[in-house]
């Protein structure tokens, strides 16, 4: 479902609502959460999950498959061909971009954009394709990420169950209590982390892996 009004966030408000049976008095309460929500997602993950316009420069080595930053794609705009030093220049100066448009017939993506998989792509450049080899080589401009209201039923889950999970502590209702004090085996009460663990659970498979 499309959101009715733009904010940030991975599920839309009227699913959101009416999960909680919220009336419209709760809206801005419930932009905020859904709004939270999202934002502490994406630092757990490590990486931008909405939809978003990104340019990068990548590195050429010799080695034609290319990585890219942020996935999945949903479309490549442009790819650049970087120019020597002194073409750079020279372009900089008459105010033209400082790098050559590559025809979509001499590159492709792995995976293909049409799949939508929630994996790191690459781009494989035809064999025509003659590169500067360094740091910026290719320029790429693309947009990365999931359109709002379209995100996979497990990261909607995981949104929604923690933008519920921080509503309810906002109304003052239970603040994640357990019974069980980690660590010393006493019987008690205490705060849950800032993430609920089945949310985590539902967003292992999203995380960037950082080295």
């Amino acid at each position: 479902m499309k959101q009715s009004k733009s904010f940030y966030s991975l599920i839309s408000l009227e699913d959101f609502k009416a999960l909680l049976g919220a009336d419209d008095r709760d809206d801005s309460l419930s932009r905020f959460c859904l709004t939270a929500a999202t934002h502490t997602i994406e630092q757990y993950c490590h990486r931008r999950l909405l939809v978003k316009r990104y340019f990068e420069y990548l590195a050429f080595w010799g080695e034609r498959v290319i990585p890219m930053s942020h996935y999945p794609v949903t479309d490549v705009l442009a790819v650049y061909q970087m120019r020597k030093e002194e073409e750079k220049k020279r372009s900089e100066r008459l105010g033209m971009s400082n790098g050559e448009l590559i025809e979509p017939e001499y590159y492709r993506l792995v995976p293909g954009i049409w799949e939508r998989l929630d994996t790191p792509h690459c781009i494989v450049l035809a064999p025509p394709v003659r590169l500067l080899r360094g740091e910026f080589s290719l320029k790429v401009v693309y947009r990365a990420g999931y359109f709002a209201g379209e995100a996979p039923p497990d990261l909607a889950s995981a949104c929604m169950e923690l933008a519920a999970w921080n509503m309810n502590r906002y109304r003052g209702r239970r603040i994640g209590m357990t019974g069980n004090v980690r660590g010393n085996g006493r019987d008690g009460e205490h705060f849950e982390m800032s993430m609920p663990e089945n949310v985590r659970k539902l967003l292992e498979s999203y995380r960037r892996k950082l080295i």
